[in-house]
């Protein structure tokens, strides 16, 4: 198959690469779509954890409209210049990094929700939550853009700003950056403080709900509540971690054993699978959180009602969807 002018000829591998990719980010954009419209439509879930959650499906969401189809445009050899190529591979790390930050607020998040309940009403507000989220974005552009500063290999043109190279993100990128800072600064240290802070989570959970096992009814059901959704939080993390050590352990062989080499095909496995982290946490909320999973119901029966009842002028569709009970998890 012929390549278009500027790219380098595809393999049959690129092209499987390229399909699954594509599916790959229609999943993502639209089942984050969904969590964010039904946080936006059920106020009982806007709490300070859910205001994290949106900031993850943000995040999940720009995997799938950005840095999906860059990675492919990448993949497939586009000539550019160096520092335009260099620029769009910070863009990819910035998004992909402000996934882990707001995994690691929502497990602080929790945290305090269990180990001060009396108070942490008080201290984490909605709008510290947001600032929070804010923070956790700044933190990521900056982690990200650290490789436009200097910390890039060379371009091989002399620092020149006429020509072209071929853009892959390898050859703009350092992998000293890649495996000491971006992948054991951002990605470890923060993996094992989220272990850890679930360690504490299930351990405060077991022992109050061991404490209260003939105490109020009320106290029984809020950490049982706790308890459930903690679950399905650290699944959210455990699945992050399985889909990205991956892409990242082969960062550390090509950098510590480059005469081993890295199958193309292997390449690409890593990297799709971190990109299907984005498109499996709305899997999550609607099988695991049962407020989110009747909202998600909602929004389906009226869109089938609008659908199939057709409505006149006069007859317009069903008004937004009418606050209910909470329903607990």
């Amino acid at each position: 198959m012929s390549s278009p002018p500027g790219m380098e000829p595809r393999e049959h591998v690129d092209m499987v690469y390229i399909s699954i990719e594509t599916a790959i980010a229609l999943a993502s954009v639209l089942g984050n779509v969904l969590v964010v419209l039904v946080v936006a439509l059920n106020r009982a879930l806007r709490d300070p954890t859910f205001c994290f959650i949106v900031s993850l499906a943000l995040a999940d969401i720009a995997v799938g409209a950005l840095v999906i189809p860059l990675a492919v445009v990448i993949s497939l050899g586009l000539r550019t210049q160096f520092f335009t190529c260099l620029f769009i591979s910070c863009l990819l790390l910035i998004i992909t990094q402000s996934s882990i930050l707001s995994l690691l607020a929502i497990a602080i998040d929790r945290y305090l929700r269990v180990k001060i309940p009396t108070r942490y009403s008080i201290i984490v507000t909605q709008r510290r939550a947001w600032v929070a989220v804010c923070v956790c974005w700044l933190l990521s552009a900056l982690t990200g853009v650290v490789p436009l500063f200097g910390w890039h290999n060379q371009d091989p043109r002399g620092n020149l700003s006429t020509g072209d190279i071929i853009c892959q993100f390898t050859t703009v990128m350092r992998m000293d950056y890649m495996v000491y800072f971006n992948f054991f600064g951002w990605v470890v240290v923060p993996l094992t403080v989220m272990i850890g802070l679930y360690a504490q989570i299930f351990y405060i959970i077991r022992r109050q709900l061991n404490r209260r096992a003939e105490a109020t009814c009320d106290a029984s059901k809020y950490y049982h509540k706790e308890l459930k959704l903690a679950k399905s939080l650290a699944l959210v993390v455990l699945l992050f971690a399985l889909c990205w050590l991956p892409l990242h352990i082969m960062n550390c062989i090509l950098f510590f054993c480059p005469e081993c080499g890295v199958p193309k095909s292997a390449m690409y496995v890593g990297i799709f699978m971190s990109h299907v982290n984005s498109a499996v946490n709305p899997l999550v909320y609607a099988f695991r959180i049962n407020r989110f999973r009747a909202t998600l119901v909602q929004i389906w029966q009226r869109c089938m009602f609008c659908h199939s009842a057709v409505p006149s002028p006069c007859q317009p569709c069903p008004p937004p969807l009418a606050e209910k009970t909470p329903v607990h998890l």
